[in-house]
């Protein structure tokens, strides 16, 4: 949400590489009414930038986190003092001593393909030319990155703090803020032990003492203070080509994630960071307070050096740099800084207390790329860079509290250089959200799946009999290892009988808003783009816009009666957008009061959906169930099998059917009922794998995968849910004015791949006229097409019947733009 105010008062809580980032970029935006406060002596504070060895590299699977990280390296490069910018481009080179790590860097080159990163492959002999120091009988292959290389962080943060200053930053440091100050639910200022600093927008940069801050407010911070080691060694024999400078290095930077370990030059030393020990949780607070005379070996995110955690990590690096049994350990330590449950950031603002925001959790590679992030967000109401996977609402309720965020925080730090699957569950904790059918489920044989802290099943080992009978047309294809990880062939069965008989579908993890109040219809015209305001009865399939046009969300609105809708949203970062906006406008005018409530928990859904769907309810109910009596996207109050449920006719299937939503404690019953009314017509249970593939087979999108705020409506292909001429205004309608489907520069395009057999799994790159054009979205095998399909934002001077390639696993795949949906285009099945 864009600030109103002209000046702004902003304080920001933290001068370190985020809170001095920061204030440059609100500087370089117009803004300099601001101040930073800091615990610590500004010329060291003492938090994680202090010691940071300032490794960058770029490559993520996070296109996000990637292209944070290269914004940080053009910032640092451009950053310079006595003609010497505060970065080391050295290059980075990421080592492969097994099998299963180079076809990681296989993958890892398709990320920096499809992100923009410069990036190569490299056989064993050329690590070698890169580094002649390596043991040449361990390494198989490598990654080359060119641009990655060394932050000089504290450096950086003094030229940040002297540049701003000029420009009339106030800086106050060795000073505690103590409290943040509210007024009618906005941040007025922030309390410190030296006395208040009015404020209109505060901004916790405070690294891992986040919570605490956070605290201040009511904000549950989900981060874990965590220390990690790194060591300098002592000097190198004849090692002396690097200059005198303490931290100069002409080596790449280099990672050895096999064995969790990293590595840079410090002039004659190595520097060397281990992952590998045990997790080693802090709670920030009982670091008391940071001293006056702060120094490189006094600090307090540096703890006394574990030895015994890192004897395993000086035998390995000892192995695959052999020059390192010339020295020895020369000083170590147990360095401090954050871990999240999902390993992102935490950027965002508080979803209770106005102008409250944070951007914690951030490390040096990501740093000023968040701030810029965060700036733009402050400055114009959005980043150009989605903020979907960083924001701070992102996390359910369950997955705030003190012992979740401990246990995934340090599974996180465990497995940091793991190779990870894109489906890859957890394995710890686990059923901490279960629908209600979830022990009928577990009785068919579902293989569950985790996202959001709920049990998703993927597919039923009750269904593996339905094989046997499958036609030949619908047999899956042979996969590879890769992408038949957490995949079975069940799955085409599971396609198959959905689409000639009938299934059941659990929806109950969709998450579901309840929006009452005489003001119910008037916020939701304003927020939505589509014309959500028709007679009780109606569901509207619609977006959330951001004030440029972007896409905020994708939702269903489904009016119940006058004063009451059920709103299907994506997740509790829409709930918090929604309740803010509801407070805002049931503040400035109480009499169109609205209130927002999440159903989700008691509530459970299922998608009843086939051919035969109809056959299965008119045996558990006296409703009518046909065209008449339920159209398409329309609702009503029924009862089926004596359990009260609310009916809603659409399908993200493309099949006749319907979403059931019923209270949570008559879930089981109307599971039963209709499982037991389906026996005569072939029912079964299906499970998400089939879903995607149906889903992927009529062209419905995903936001966060195939759209997010990056991305217009056009762009996406969802122009049909923008109503420009509904009669009232909505948010990001006047940026959609001049904008049309004819004249976007990117479109979100359909693939098949040519040989019909070839997998992908998303965010591979995709190549025309031999050049990276564009990357996979979503993909899955089309069981009723007999292909696999990809999604894609291409150019939009690549057309339908174009040849393009796919790179998977470093292989070029041969697929064909083709025309959407690639089932049903005549929505016949749908509508009936």
């Amino acid at each position: 949400m864009a600030v109103t105010v002209n000046e702004p008062r902003v304080v920001i809580i933290g001068a370190g590489i985020v809170g001095a980032n920061l204030a440059d970029e609100l500087v370089s935006r117009g803004w300099n009414d601001i101040t930073v406060v800091d615990q610590g002596p500004l010329n060291m504070p003492g938090g994680s930038t202090s010691h940071a060895p300032g490794l960058v590299f770029q490559t993520n699977a996070s296109r996000t986190m990637t292209l944070f990280a290269k914004y940080t390296v053009e910032k640092f490069l451009s950053l310079e003092e006595d003609g010497q910018p505060c970065f080391n481009q050295v290059g980075g080179l990421e080592l492969a001593t097994s099998p299963e790590r180079l076809e990681e860097l296989k993958r890892k080159h398709g990320y920096a393909s499809s992100w923009g990163v410069d990036a190569r492959l490299v056989s064993s002999e050329e690590c070698l030319e890169l580094y002649p120091l390596l043991n040449k009988e361990l390494v198989l292959g490598g990654l080359h990155i060119p641009s990655d290389g060394l932050a000089l962080a504290a450096r950086a943060v003094q030229l940040l703090i002297e540049k701003t200053s000029k420009a009339g930053v106030k800086y106050i440091g060795s000073t505690l803020v103590t409290g943040v100050e509210q007024k009618e639910g906005h941040v007025a200022g922030v309390t410190t032990n030296s006395g208040n600093i009015p404020a209109d927008i505060v901004v916790s940069c405070a690294g891992f003492w986040g919570v605490e801050v956070g605290a201040m407010v009511g904000l549950r911070v989900p981060l874990l203070p965590m220390a990690h080691q790194y060591v300098k060694t002592s000097a190198i024999p004849g090692h002396q080509s690097q200059g005198s400078s303490a931290n100069e290095a002409v080596l790449p930077i280099l990672r050895y994630q096999d064995q969790d370990l990293y590595y840079r030059e410090h002039g004659n030393q190595y520097g060397i960071g281990y992952y590998g020990h045990r997790p080693m949780p802090i709670v920030a607070s009982t670091l008391g307070a940071t001293p006056e005379d702060v120094h490189e070996f006094k600090m307090p995110s540096r703890l006394d050096f574990t030895k015994e955690d890192f004897d395993p990590a000086w035998k390995l690096s000892q192995e695959l740099l052999p020059v390192l049994q010339e020295t020895e350990v020369a000083d170590g330590f147990n360095g401090i800084f954050s871990f999240t449950p999902d390993g992102g950031p935490l950027v965002g603002q508080s979803p209770t207390v106005d102008g409250f925001y944070v951007a914690e959790a951030v490390w040096v590679t990501h740093s000023a790329g968040v701030a810029r992030a965060l700036a733009e967000v402050l400055t114009t109401g959005k980043s150009q860079i989605d903020l979907a996977e960083c924001d701070i609402n992102r996390f359910e309720e369950v997955q705030l509290t003190p012992q979740y965020v401990s246990e995934t925080s340090q599974q996180n730090f465990v497995e940091v250089y793991d190779i990870m699957h894109p489906l890859q569950p957890r394995e710890s904790p686990r059923n901490l959200r279960v629908s209600p059918f979830y022990f009928r489920q577990r009785e068919l044989g579902a293989y569950f799946l985790e996202a959001g802290a709920w049990e998703r099943p993927y597919w039923f080992e009750s269904n593996e009999q339905l094989l046997n009978e499958l036609p030949a047309e619908w047999r899956p294809v042979e996969r590879d290892a890769w992408s038949s990880r957490y995949f079975s062939p069940i799955a085409a069965a599971e396609a198959w009988k959905t689409r000639t008989s009938v299934a059941l579908y659990d929806m109950t993890p969709l998450r579901r808003l309840e929006v009452s109040g005489p003001g119910a219809v008037g916020l939701l015209d304003w927020v939505t783009t589509g014309n959500v305001s028709r007679k009780p009865g109606a569901v509207t399939y619609t977006l959330l816009l951001d004030e440029k046009g972007g896409i905020r969300s994708d939702i269903t609105v489904a009016r119940i009666c006058d004063d009451l809708f059920q709103v299907g949203v994506n997740g509790p970062v829409d709930l918090a957008y929604l309740s803010r906006e509801a407070r805002i406008q049931t503040k400035n005018a109480p009499e169109k009061a609205v209130h927002v409530r999440d159903i989700t928990g008691a509530t459970c859904c299922i998608g009843l959906w086939g051919p035969r769907a109809r056959d299965v309810i008119s045996q558990v109910t006296s409703d009518d169930f046909s065209d008449k009596g339920l159209r398409y996207f329309r609702v009503k109050k029924v009862s089926i099998a004596g359990v009260p449920v609310t009916a809603m006719r659409l399908s993200y299937v493309g099949e006749l059917g319907w979403e059931l939503y019923a209270s949570a404690e008559n879930g089981l019953r109307l599971w039963d009922a209709l499982w037991k009314a389906g026996q005569s017509h072939g029912i079964i249970a299906a499970g998400r794998s089939a879903f995607n593939s149906l889903r992927l087979e009529k062209g419905f999108r995903s936001w966060g995968t195939d759209m997010t705020t990056e991305h217009n409506p056009y762009e996406a292909g969802l122009d049909f849910a923008v109503k420009m001429d509904k009669k009232g205004a909505f948010i990001g309608q006047s940026s959609l004015r001049d904008v049309s489907k004819d004249i976007v520069s990117k479109k979100l395009r359909c693939l098949t791949i040519d040989d019909g057999k070839s997998m992908i799994l998303g965010k591979e790159p995709v190549f025309a006229g031999g050049r990276s054009e564009g990357y996979v979205t979503s993909a899955a095998f089309g069981f009723t097409v007999g292909k696999p399909i990809a999604y894609a934002y291409l150019p939009s001077t690549i057309n339908e019947g174009d040849a393009v390639e796919l790179e998977y696993f470093g292989t070029r795949i041969p697929a064909t733009v083709t025309a959407e949906p690639l089932y049903d285009p005549e929505m016949k099945r749908l509508r009936g």
